[in-house]
């Protein structure tokens, strides 16, 4: 946490798990993913923020939040990996989950958050995801047209793309603060994520 104090907030967040199962492979779905993308460049993303943070510090308040268990759901694609046990709805985003039930400061609010999950793709282009957009569309302006003015509007595409769950949903749900999925997105695959994505 950046300035603990201010009042005006900025939630940044990362998953940094990984996926136990490949269940996306065509072989070694029993694997687990190394998910250089989908985790570690978020997080590493969000390093490199906070060293900038620290040498040209700002006056709001900034909290950085690395989330564990994103990536541990249970799906159709993992029928004879795992014996699936328990509730599936919900077995996604853990982490985010917990947090957002029972933050690291008690009634903490931030004005507006910020996730990066699949964002560091050479290739990347991010789309108007639908569960932003719906919760909050205000911060996705805000995002798209500041990537805009800084020259990157080929980057941050205004198509609207279908929602997804990931851990914006819940922080959106749960603690009511409104965050966007800045996501990579790939409409040559059935799952809108690149080809290699659980693989």
């Amino acid at each position: 946490s950046f300035n603990p104090n201010a009042t005006e907030r900025v939630l940044l967040c990362s998953h940094w798990d990984s996926r136990p199962w490949a269940d996306q492979d065509t072989k070694d779905r029993d694997k687990p993913i190394l998910a250089a993308n989908d985790g570690a460049g978020g997080v590493g993303v969000l390093i490199e923020l906070a060293n900038a943070i620290k040498k040209s510090p700002t006056n709001i308040g900034v909290d950085i939040f690395f989330i564990d268990a994103e990536d541990y759901g249970y799906s159709s694609s993992l029928a004879g990996l795992v014996k699936i046990k328990g509730e599936t709805d919900n077995s996604f985003c853990l982490g985010s989950q917990h947090w957002a039930q029972h933050p690291h400061v008690p009634g903490y609010k931030a004005s507006f958050g910020i996730l990066l999950d699949m964002a560091v793709a050479s290739d990347a282009v991010f789309t108007r995801e639908g569960t932003s957009q719906y919760n909050a569309s205000w911060v996705q302006d805000l995002v798209w047209n500041n990537a805009a003015k800084l020259g990157y509007s080929s980057l941050f595409s205004s198509q609207s793309t279908a929602p997804i769950t990931d851990d914006h949903l819940y922080i959106n749900q749960i603690a009511k603060i409104p965050t966007v999925d800045i996501i990579h997105y790939d409409a040559t695959t059935p799952s809108g994520f690149a080809k290699y994505w659980h693989t």
